[in-house]
């Protein structure tokens, strides 16, 4: 996983911090900014209180300026599919250009953006037709396990049919017979596998929220959403936590996603303490843990957390105490907010204190965990230093 996202890391540094900084000015109501109106009408949230106004309401220049910049955002992470495709073909010595091609057939916009599934009814998602059966046509935006598994089996065909098919005809056949098959396997069997987990996976977060061991499941949940953030699965909360705030005025689910987002950063700023005076890891590890804490992981968890595993562990181990903390004691957020430290904005007033006292465990216990797990070697997979051919931004 690491060698395969070390070439990506520059573009998702850059793409983290440009979300942390749309979050800002897109996510975070300011008071100062007074009430939100709309067509003269103030608005309010479900449970009564007010909406203000974000910069971009107020200020055109800004909302210019967050409009531009998710032309790039979204170009790193919602295509980020693309990029490890080729990142595969690339590290297993296959054609780069197949790989290119399979990463767009994958998150065509001819195909319903997977960020939109979950709240999509079954009967408007599109298909393709071929009589006696159909296929979903579903995109796999942001999605990284099912974007490996398909540069893997075009991968494996390649090198197949380069071994069989005369060198004389390989140039027309072998891309031919690799890549067809390639994209097939990827919507008719990944597809279908992707989102079943994908709904299993919602339907148990429901089960847990309205159980009445909520406390433990705090605890499972808020330890895994990281891992479920690599899967690229994790938008699938996204229809849980509008559903809570449609029934109850709130969710206790989206929270402990913001914590989690902590958490991560937290093990990030451990090993750019522990490191620090290594110019070369603090061009990743200093950018992707303010991404982090403005509510973007992906540069800490694919830029250092994964790559050494034991900050990733004790992300997760201080992730999985403050969920814990967090739904045991009700905290609850008015809707989907902006992740990492701002979220408390989007927290209910009464749940605000609890809520930052959460925030100090995710901000503590990562930090401590990372250090002790250093300086004892446990989970260590890696040596204190980034590898030398991981590319860095003054390299290129």
């Amino acid at each position: 996983m690491a060698e395969i996202f070390s070439p990506l890391i520059p573009a998702i540094i850059v793409g983290g911090l440009i979300l942390g900084f749309r979050n800002i000015l897109e996510g975070i109501e300011l008071q100062a900014l007074g009430q939100l109106v709309v067509d003269g009408a103030p608005q309010f949230t479900s449970a009564g209180t007010p909406i203000y106004n974000t910069i971009v309401d107020v200020n055109q220049f800004w909302a210019g300026v967050n409009d531009f910049l998710w032309l790039i955002a979204e170009a790193i992470f919602h295509f980020l599919p693309v990029g490890i495709t080729w990142s595969v073909t690339r590290k297993l010595g296959t054609t780069q250009i197949l790989g290119i091609v399979l990463g767009i057939t994958l998150v065509s916009p001819q195909l319903l953006n997977a960020y939109g599934v979950a709240e999509t009814a079954a009967a408007d998602i599109p298909q393709w037709d071929f009589g006696f059966f159909q296929v979903d046509m579903i995109g796999y935006q942001a999605q990284v396990i099912p974007a490996i598994l398909a540069a893997l089996v075009l991968v494996y065909l390649e090198k197949f049919f380069r071994r069989v098919i005369p060198e004389s005809i390989s140039m027309i056949f072998v891309p031919l017979f690799a890549l067809i098959p390639t994209v097939i396997i990827a919507h008719v069997v990944l597809g279908p596998i992707g989102w079943q987990l994908g709904q299993w996976i919602s339907q148990g977060v429901m089960a847990g929220l309205t159980s009445s061991f909520n406390w433990l499941f705090g605890a499972v949940f808020g330890a895994l959403y990281g891992p479920l953030v690599i899967t690229g699965l994790h938008h699938m909360t996204n229809a849980i936590d509008l559903q809570l705030v449609a029934d109850y005025g709130g969710t206790i689910l989206w929270p402990m996603i913001a914590l989690s987002n902590i958490a991560e950063g937290s093990a990030v700023l451990a090993i750019w303490w522990m490191h620090r005076g290594n110019k070369k890891e603090e061009q990743v590890s200093f950018p992707s843990m303010i991404s982090a804490y403005l509510g973007v992981t992906e540069p800490a968890m694919f830029g250092i957390n994964i790559k050494y595993m034991y900050p990733f562990i004790a992300g997760m181990i201080g992730s999985g105490i403050a969920g814990m903390f967090s739904v045991a004691t009700g905290v609850t957020a008015n809707s989907i907010g902006v992740g990492g430290l701002p979220g408390i904005l989007s927290i209910q007033t009464d749940s605000m204190l609890m809520f930052a006292i959460a925030m100090v465990i995710a901000i503590v216990v990562p930090f401590v965990a990372t250090a002790f797990f250093e300086k004892q070697g446990i989970f260590a997979q890696a040596e204190g230093t980034v590898d030398e051919d991981t590319p860095m931004i003054g390299d290129l």
